[in-house]
């Protein structure tokens, strides 16, 4: 549904056309079904699209997008941490909404996502319109609204221990990426750090590496850097420990040589085995990429120090060993889980909009 609406909004294929291309089997079949989801027929979507892109969107290069979600949608917890973890120039919070970068086949691209109940307003800034597609689902990758939040409730809320606090936000969703080798480097620079510290950091590679890109609208100044940018930078420019440049300069040599291939469709469990092998990748990092960069709902970050002290409050095994084995009764959405015990803590990352802005 998502191919058609956009062929439909920002396109002036036929219908018929349309239909085919977003695998539709009939007109009939397309028509009832954009009616459904879209609250209208075809025809309306489109003018009211035109009408939106000529009264909000007057630039040349940007495209407003009604992003539908499967409810419920417990926003704030996704939005909340990517708020809390922003990357100075790649990333920000302003009038309401999540704004980032993007680094994409054709050019760059600057996203604002404003959360609501049923929907993500997503408006994006394009140098190259071919790049509407990957930008599209990058988005909504980055916000896992392809999740299936009613399988979720039921397995987790079914969990004594789990019913109160899944009861209190369902639909929750895991923060996750719109690069799968930029979080790597980014769960890197969080080991052992705080928030805003990792932040900082990131923030150094992103204005010395990153392509420039004007935004009109607010302060981002750069892309995250490719993994080609980052191979050759002296990781001694950055603020860490000599262990932490060691481990960076084998995580990017091993993107860069392809030996470690993060993306989409890799093997979780042989990502896992290869992350680990590197120097300074412990069980954590590995976890937390699998989590957030691969998207494995089963990953379980177990020696988090969050997720320990959530862990406790609610009166469960705080202990990593003993908390991986009370684990196995939440698979296979383990990482679910941890973000529904994330969530009961005093912490930036449950705060949107947050208290202060983030830039």
């Amino acid at each position: 549904m998502q191919t058609a609406r956009v062929l439909i909004e920002t396109t002036n294929l036929p219908f018929g056309d349309v239909a085919f291309a977003a695998g539709f089997s009939s007109i009939r079949q397309f028509n009832d079904t954009v009616r459904l989801a879209c609250d209208g027929t075809p025809t309306a979507l489109r003018a009211r699209a035109a009408a939106r892109f000529e009264s909000a969107t007057a630039s040349a290069g940007t495209v407003s997008l009604r992003l539908p979600v499967r409810a419920p949608f417990a926003f704030e917890g996704v939005f909340g941490h990517l708020a809390a973890t922003a990357v100075p120039g790649c990333e920000e919070v302003r009038d309401g909404a999540y704004r980032r970068t993007l680094r994409l086949p054709w050019g760059n691209g600057i996203v604002s996502l404003t959360p609501a109940p049923d929907h993500v307003r997503c408006l994006l800034v394009l140098d190259d319109f071919r790049d509407l597609m990957t930008a599209t689902a990058r988005c909504r990758r980055l916000l896992a609204l392809d999740a299936d939040p009613e399988a979720i409730v039921e397995a987790l809320g079914a969990d004594p221990d789990l019913r109160a606090v899944v009861g209190k936000a369902p639909g929750q969703r895991i923060p996750r990426t719109v690069d799968e080798a930029e979080f790597a480097v980014r769960a890197v620079l969080a080991q052992q750090v705080s928030t805003k510290a990792a932040s900082t950091h990131a923030g150094r590679l992103v204005a010395a590496y990153g392509r420039p890109v004007h935004d009109r609208h607010g302060a981002l100044t750069h892309t995250f850097p490719s993994i080609e940018q980052l191979a050759v930078i002296d990781p001694g420019h950055l603020a860490v420990p000599k262990a932490r440049q060691r481990t960076i300069n084998a995580l990017v040599a091993s993107l860069a040589d392809k030996s470690l291939v993060l993306d989409a469709g890799c093997d979780w469990q042989r990502a896992r085995g290869q992350l680990l092998a590197l120097p300074g990748v412990g069980p954590w990092t590995a976890e937390v990429i699998a989590m957030r960069g691969l998207g494995d709902p089963d990953a379980f970050p177990a020696s988090d120090l969050g997720l320990r002290l959530a862990a406790k409050k609610l009166g469960l095994p705080a202990q990593r060993r003993a908390l991986t084995v009370h684990s196995a009764r939440w698979r296979p959405w383990r990482s679910y889980a941890t973000q529904h015990l994330w969530t009961t803590l005093e912490h930036p990352v449950n705060q949107w909009p947050p208290q202060e802005k983030i830039a």
